[in-house]
Formats: structure tokens, sequence, C-alpha cells
């Protein structure tokens, strides 16, 4: 059976609960179509993060990698189309901030995913689950992460599908953040389950 690396995130900034943590461990070591489903839980760490993502990899050597990341205030799944070299943004966990930093000095501006975005988007929509492709996954640890798998599958000429979704809030993290918009935890599982699907699916065709 093939493997597929899915990852999420710890809670960060003013988010006391990280609706991706949740969904990474309900998934880890499920099967979903060709895939067995190995999960790990990122920290909210500029200097780590990236590392321990492809160190993850290497351990793995899955045949597909998927990160998910929370975006507070958005409403739709939204896979990522391209992730950019530059570190930005508020502090992470850590305390490290960085204003306009290169991820990797000698790296290309920006790399584009190589999931099947589009097919995601109109799967989920399909299963009346909102969804549209995001052309900017910011310049925090999503972005970051996202960028430096890419950067290491490129770098090694390795060809498999990787990169970044991130999702709404959850019901439960919305009563703690008001003004959120939210999903129910089961709706967010069964969306990322549904996306995995069509990474399956497209790898077979």
């Amino acid at each position: 059976m093939k493997t597929l690396l899915l990852t999420g995130f710890e809670p960060f900034l003013n988010f006391p609960i990280n609706p991706t943590e949740d969904i990474v461990k309900e998934l880890d070591g499920q099967s979903i179509g060709q895939y067995k489903i190995i999960g790990k839980i990122l920290p909210v760490d500029f200097q780590s993060a990236g590392d321990l993502l492809i160190k993850f990899y290497h351990e793995i050597n899955p045949n597909a990698v998927v990160s998910l990341g929370l975006a507070g205030g958005r409403f739709k799944v939204t896979p990522e189309r391209i992730a950019i070299n530059c570190n930005d943004g508020a502090a992470d966990n850590q305390g490290n901030k960085f204003i306009g930093k290169k991820i990797d000095e000698e790296g290309p501006d920006g790399l584009f995913s190589t999931l099947p975005v589009q097919a995601i988007v109109d799967h989920l929509n399909e299963n009346k689950f909102p969804a549209e492709v995001s052309n900017s996954a910011g310049t925090y640890l999503c972005n970051n992460v996202m960028y430096q798998m890419l950067n290491e599958l490129k770098n090694k000429e390795i060809s498999i599908p990787s990169g970044f979704i991130h999702i709404p809030a959850s019901h439960e993290l919305a009563v703690l953040q008001k003004n959120l918009p939210s999903w129910s935890q089961s709706d967010l599982v069964n969306a990322i389950k549904l996306a995995l699907k069509v990474i399956n699916t497209n790898e077979e065709n």
C-alpha cells in the first residue's frame, strides 16, 4: 500500500485550538484509497517546522505529502496553488519574527503545488463542501512548510504530489474566538478525506 504523509499544526497566535491537529490525529493510520495515512503534528516555529517536515518525509518516504493549516477567517477549504520564498508576519510560538526574509537564499521565488488543486476544489464543491483555489498561502508557517517541502522535492528531483490545504475554523474554536466563520469538525475531516481521495485517483490516472 502507498503512504501519504499528512501534517497539521499545534495551536498558535490567539487560536487556543487548531482543528488541523485533530484532523491529523483522527486520520492517522486510516486507509484512504490506496494510501495509508501517516499523521504528524508540526510546531509553529520558523526555525524547526520545515526541517521537521523534511525529516518526516525522508524517514517515511511517502508517495504523497499534504500539509494542513488553519486559516481563521476563511469560510471555504482552500488548496494553495503556490508557496513563495518569504517569511513574514507575527512572531511564531518561540518568539521568532521575520520581515520579508527569504526561506532559502538560493531558492526560487515561488513553487507551485503538485497537488491536483482544481480537481480537489471541484470534487469538494460537487459534494456540497465549499472550496476554492487560493493563490496566496500567506507568509507565515503554512507558506513556510509548503515552500520547504516543495523545494526539497525539487532539489532532489523527486516527483510526487505535494502541497498545502487551508481549512476554516472549527465550531469549537469559533466559540472561543468570536466572529470566525466555522465548520463542524466532522465536516472538516470529511472534506479532507475527499481531498485525499482525489489525490489518490489523480495518481492512478
